[in-house]
Order: C-alpha cells, then structure tokens, then sequence
C-alpha cells in the first residue's frame, strides 16, 4: 500500500508539471504561521500562478498582504505549508533546505532594496560571490563576474569598494551578482526604495535592458510607477491574487 501511495504522489507531480515555457508555477499555494494558544495566521490562501520565461511582473499590495511571504517562497527563502511550487522544471515545495540553497544558487538572482554587499569586498568579489558558493574555479569566476560588471556598465569600477560608489553604482553590483549565474528569474525586492529618483528610473532603465535580452524579471514593490515598468502586474489582497493584468507595456 506504502508503494502504491508513493506511485501515486508521483503521478501526480509529474501531471501537474509545468510546460517548458513557464519558468514559475504554484498550485493552490498556502503559508500558515501557528501563533501561539490555537491561533493561526494564513499569510497565503490557495494562491495559483504561472510565470513564463521572459515575462516581467510585479508583484504588489498593502502592508501585511502576503506580497512578501509570496516573494520569500518564490525565491526559495521559505517553504509552503501547502500546495505545489516549481521553479524552471523543479518540484522545489518538497525539497529540505540544504536542496532549496542549491536551487536557490542556480535559478534565482537577487536584487534587494539595501543591496546587500560585503563592505570589504571590491565589486568583482562581490559578484563573484555565488560562483565561489558552487565551486567555480577561480579563473572561470573572474571572467564570469567582469562579464557580469561589464552587462551593468561598471566594470571600469570593478576593484572599488561599496562605500567608494554611489547608490546607483551599488545597485548595480548588486545586478551583476544577480546575474552571474545565468538565473532563471531576477527577483528584485524594492530596488528602488533606497535610491532618489533619477538614479531609481536608472536602474529600472537597467531592468528593462536585461528583460530585452531575454531575462525573466520578477519586480516586487509597493510603488506603482515602479510597476509601470513591468508587463504584467498582479495585486496581493489578504493572502490571494485580487488581480492579475496586463500593462499597455507589453510587448
């Protein structure tokens, strides 16, 4: 019966595997956080998705929707209580941890809003960063993470350290971290929130060249001519998609 039951599960999973196009998938995706005396909280309610390749989304909504908690499972950080997620043809939602920093390493480039790199690490280093995670000899990672500096027009600052460039600047290390690996998806989280406006519209200027050559971008923000950027927008209401559309960006 025990190997029925495991036949049976995989049959499942294997019939709910995404087509080839879709880079993200989540199948009735729950987040439940226990708080103590019976109380529950359900950060995500059953929330469907698809994602394919080269698209550009952002994701929005108030304080306390799920927006985060969403964008935490999405990149790996976190796994459901419930529910199905995969990410570029890997059922993620079952693996344990040690499997979710390996796929996390791989498939997704981070952008945070506080950019998150070494203060004593040149540029360079900083990028090489998930290439020396997966045992990247040396000389591959250097070629690697100039390339990289190279795409964000910063290799000429590529021996600098973060507090010897501009917010802008290190935005775009950031970037080029993100980059590095060849990832699935950008996952960028507010890159905008610690920059002042020119150097904001800059960097999405940035994000619009990577979706152009052919980068599938997931923009998570709370600004909404941040999320005039994307292509599609979908709105996070108390713990479920209220709204999924199309941008007159599309292409």
């Amino acid at each position: 019966m025990a190997i029925e039951m495991a036949e049976m599960t995989t049959m499942d999973a294997v019939s709910t595997r995404p087509a080839t196009s879709t880079v993200i998938k989540v199948d009735d995706l729950w987040k439940t956080y226990d708080m103590g005396s019976e109380q529950q909280v359900h950060a995500l309610r059953g929330v469907n998705l698809e994602i394919r390749r080269n698209e550009y989304v952002a994701i929005m909504g108030p304080s306390g929707s799920g927006k985060s908690t969403l964008m935490n499972l999405i990149g790996c950080l976190d796994s459901p209580t419930k529910g199905q997620y995969w990410l570029n043809g890997h059922l993620v939602s079952e693996l344990d941890d040690d499997e979710l920093a390996r796929i996390r390493n791989k498939e997704i480039g981070f952008v945070f809003q506080t950019f998150n790199l070494l203060a004593r690490a040149t540029a360079l280093h900083n990028v090489e960063l998930p290439l020396i995670y997966n045992g990247t000899p040396s000389e591959e990672r250097i070629r690697r993470a100039k390339e990289a500096l190279r795409k964000v027009d910063l290799e000429p600052r590529m021996m600098h350290k973060p507090n010897e460039l501009s917010g802008g600047q290190r935005q775009r290390v950031a970037i080029a971290r993100a980059l590095v690996n060849s990832p699935s998806i950008i996952l960028a989280d507010e890159p905008t929130g610690n920059l002042d406006s020119q150097t904001g519209n800059e960097i999405m200027a940035l994000m619009d060249d990577l979706h152009a050559q052919g980068n599938t971008i997931v923009l998570v923000t709370h600004e909404h001519d941040i999320s005039e950027y994307a292509h599609r927008v979908i709105y996070i209401r108390d713990g479920i998609i209220a709204d999924d559309r199309l941008t007159g960006r599309r292409a």
